[in-house]
């Protein structure tokens, strides 16, 4: 840290656009670079101007709701987009346009063809863009890269993810585009797959080294929905890398219990779980005792301030997420969520708001990630057929 401060003349100044909601993550973390002498939050971009208390220890960073000129005006050297989904491709190339650098959010983009348009936007004019899937700054994901390589687990069968989470009804009642497919022809593409557990899908594909656009032979989705929404609640996916591997994850809002979401590598000798929130590994071997480690995480602000600042390498670049974005593309083209019927779900109250539970289906997560199989495999009467979309 102190080198890196010492390569830095000064701070780099940082625009966030996009400071409520999960921004607020975003708007934390500066505050901590800020306090290390890395960055300095130059402006804000909102369409309500944040309060005194929001912006506390910040000083007084200018405020607009048009980042063009909030980036004309301040020179910041990086660019921060916490926005709707279908805003990102347009903003991340106004950044680009600015020459700033950028931290943008998952998903990248709402369909592959906006992300190609994105990622060659920003090579073309020279700024490094790094996408905010934080667990794959996790040191844990090269170290299982690792012992993959080594054979710690013997043949690598397949990896399973999975992803039981808790949403309410106000959950998708936060922002116009939340359970959205698309607004006015527009795609939005929000979902369990593409935008909640969206870090099960990259990290899964990341521990087979499957990160490429053109790593996807083929990809098979199941999408069904227990609220009354647009997108996906509950729904799996498998792909088929073009090296063979199978890499499946299952995911739902609609838990009877919530859990930690979690990717797990099979081999023929043994296993290694990965629970991705927490850096958590476990590695169960044939001849061996089960051993559980916790590694460090590398933040993606940080390491892109380093990019830009000492040229470290950087972690999560476009062509990193190439793969993820297939399956966003495979959910986009797919057609819309089968509703699932009226005896597949209950509603219960929730923390502010009635939720929505569909019996069993933890365990159906967890069997998925086991068998690297489908719902309409695992006996789930509701399932549809899979759809299979070619990506070759």
């Amino acid at each position: 840290m102190t080198a890196l401060r010492e390569l830095l003349r000064e701070p780099l100044p940082v625009v966030l656009a996009g400071a409520r909601g999960h921004g607020r993550s975003h708007l934390v973390n500066i505050r901590r670079l800020e306090r290390l002498g890395l960055v300095t939050l130059a402006g804000v971009c909102e369409l309500r101007p944040l309060d005194a208390r929001e912006l506390d220890g910040f000083g007084t960073p200018e405020q607009s709701e048009d980042l063009d000129a909030l980036l004309a005006s301040t020179g910041a050297a990086i660019a921060v987009v916490c926005t709707p989904i279908q805003t990102h491709t347009d903003l991340a190339l106004i950044a680009a346009r600015h020459e700033a650098h950028l931290l943008l959010e998952k998903p990248p983009a709402p369909s592959y063809a906006a992300f190609r348009r994105m990622a060659d936007g920003v090579a073309a004019a020279g700024v490094a863009c790094q996408i905010g899937f934080q667990s794959l700054g996790s040191h844990a994901v090269p170290a299982i890269r690792r012992l993959i390589g080594e054979g710690a687990i013997g043949e690598l069968l397949g990896v399973g993810g999975a992803g039981a989470w808790v949403r309410d009804e106000a959950y998708f009642r936060r922002a116009p585009w939340a359970g959205r497919r698309r607004i006015d022809g527009v795609d939005v593409v929000d979902g369990a797959l593409t935008n909640p557990l969206a870090h099960a899908v990259a990290t899964a594909l990341a521990l087979d080294g499957a990160t490429r656009a053109e790593d996807v032979e083929f990809i098979e989705t199941e999408l069904l929905r227990a609220y009354a929404i647009e997108s996906d609640d509950t729904s799996c996916v498998r792909v088929l890398t073009t090296r063979g591997t199978r890499v499946s994850v299952a995911a739902t809002l609609c838990a009877e219990t919530p859990s930690e979401p979690y990717v797990v590598v099979h081999g023929t000798r043994g296993r290694i779980t990965f629970w991705y929130k927490q850096d958590r590994v476990l590695l169960q071997r044939a001849g061996h005792g089960p051993e559980e480690s916790v590694y460090g995480r590398t933040d993606l602000l940080e390491n892109l301030v380093a990019h830009v600042g000492g040229g470290a390498g950087l972690l999560v670049p476009p062509g990193a997420t190439g793969a993820f974005m297939r399956v966003v593309e495979a959910v986009r083209i797919a057609p819309d969520p089968l509703e699932l019927p009226a005896d597949a779900w209950r509603s219960e109250p929730g923390a502010g708001a009635p939720r929505r539970v569909v019996p069993g289906i933890d365990g159906l997560v967890a069997a998925s990630a086991d068998t690297l199989g489908l719902y309409s495999e695992l006996g789930a009467p509701w399932a549809p057929l899979p759809r299979k979309a070619v990506c070759g």
